[in-house]
């Protein structure tokens, strides 16, 4: 089976070689979720490269969120096929946010189009609306809860309303915004005049998009679920960028 590709891959180096052997293998269904790669050694012989080559693959692709790798022996052992696609989309764009290559107000504008869909599409019976309510329920006893605290839950809480659209790739994008959505927006309350305030409307917000899309309004929930992310931004001095 491998013999069939290896003229193609010896045009290439080392790691991409062992790179573009596995995407060919998964593209053609021998390798699915929850399979293993073959043995190191094995991989190394057969696409005539060095370990070194094989295991310089296997970090990116762990990297990726493609494989997870494991050591010794027992069924935890070896390189297993999984499937985190948030993986490398997240820390790419966390990097170049830092970067600056990516301005916040392009970020901002990409959640507008990606959570007014989902609004819109959400299935007003499906089961992550729930976890979005428990979610509000966490933000409403916000004794104790400090900014850092209630910005996590807000996020988590687009999270499920982006979910509910039940579309995959909407749902990877959104989880890979994650980590710097909460960044951002968390550096963003030093420019809002008053936080309580900001929170207190925040969950009333949540509140009515919520029950737009429980209403099977998906029309005002996207409309709302725009407002709500653009009002944020607009007090807390990024009205420039939106």
């Amino acid at each position: 089976m491998w013999s069939n590709h290896i003229n193609y891959y010896l045009s290439m180096r080392t790691h991409q070689l062992v790179l573009s052997w596995i995407e060919n293998e998964l593209s053609a269904g021998r390798l699915a979720l929850g399979g293993r790669l073959p043995a190191e050694r094995s991989l190394a012989e057969h696409l005539k490269v060095s370990r070194t080559s094989v295991r310089e693959a296997i970090r990116i692709l762990e990297a990726m969120g493609v494989v997870r790798a494991g050591v010794g022996s027992g069924p935890e052992a070896g390189t297993v096929v999984i499937s985190d696609p948030t993986a490398a989309l997240g820390s790419a764009l966390r990097l170049h946010v830092a970067t600056q290559h990516l301005p916040v107000a392009d970020i901002v504008e990409t959640r507008v189009l990606l959570e007014s869909w989902a609004a819109a599409k959400a299935r007003p019976d499906a089961p992550e609306l729930d976890e979005a309510a428990d979610l509000l329920h966490a933000m409403d006893a916000s004794e104790g809860l400090d900014i850092s605290g209630f910005l996590a839950l807000d996020v988590r809480f687009h999270l499920a309303l982006a979910n509910a659209a039940g579309n995959a790739v909407v749902s990877a994008m959104m989880g890979s915004l994650r980590e710097s959505i909460q960044g951002y927006a968390a550096e963003l309350t030093s420019g809002l005049p008053d936080w309580d305030a900001t929170a207190s409307r925040l969950r009333t917000e949540h509140r009515e998009i919520l029950a737009a899309i429980r209403e099977g309004d998906g029309g005002r929930a996207a409309t709302l679920v725009a407002a709500h992310i653009e009002g944020y931004y607009k007090e807390a001095g990024l009205a420039a960028g939106l």
